[in-house]
Parts: C-alpha cells; structure tokens; sequence
C-alpha cells in the first residue's frame, strides 16, 4: 500500500490543523493505520492509531482525533488547542497487526511525511 500525507503548515499556539492520509490499494480496511511524529532532533514518536478502536499518546489525548473512512482509504488526524512542543513532521503508516499497534516497528508501510510548525 501507498501512503500519501497532507494538511500541515504553520499555525499559531492554541490553532488547528487536519491532517490527511490517502492510500492506495484495496484493502485498506485490512490495516491498522497510525500517525507518528517526528521533532528535530528527536526520535519518531506515536500520536494515535485507529484499528477500529482509537488509541492515543497521553500528550495529545484530548486534542488530536484519529479517524477513517475506508470506503476512501483515507484517515485524517484532526488537531486542535495546537502547542508549540506539537512541531514534528507528522508521518501516517499502516500495520498488518491486529489491534491497537504503538510501536513503529510493527508498521509495514509509511508515508512522506508532512510538516507542522505551531508558533509561539
């Protein structure tokens, strides 16, 4: 499968972004699908998952939405009440795992990656 992210850019502390995944393929509904983010200098770090169940990191609980429409093989992370410590490039990936999948190890396929920069 193909992955395909959009929707960053800058936006000031306490804004909102959507980010999007497309996928190609026809068996989108078989992945769990997740999105990571990645801050400079740091290691790449889970954000959510959504594998029918929803699953997020304590540092965006309450903030960020996961969801997907696999009749559009896309999933999108919505996310509000945006914080400086928020910038990474944010990466969506998909895994061949059953169940809530934390790890970017057990992810089998990734997209680019798209940048997001909350200002102060």
């Amino acid at each position: 499968v193909q992955l395909q992210a959009s929707g960053g850019g800058l936006v000031q502390a306490g804004g909102y972004l959507r980010l999007s995944c497309a996928a190609s393929g026809r068996t989108f509904s078989r992945y769990g699908m997740g999105w990571f983010r990645q801050a400079p200098g740091k290691e790449r770090e889970f954000v959510a998952t959504n594998a029918g169940s929803t699953y997020y990191a304590d540092s965006v609980k309450g903030r960020f939405t996961i969801s997907r429409d696999n009749a559009k093989n896309t999933i999108w992370l919505q996310m509000n009440s945006l914080k400086p410590e928020d910038t990474a490039v944010y990466y969506c990936a998909a895994s061949l795992l059953a169940g809530v999948v934390i790890t970017s190890r057990d992810y089998d396929y990734w997209g680019q990656g798209t940048q997001v920069t909350v200002s102060s």
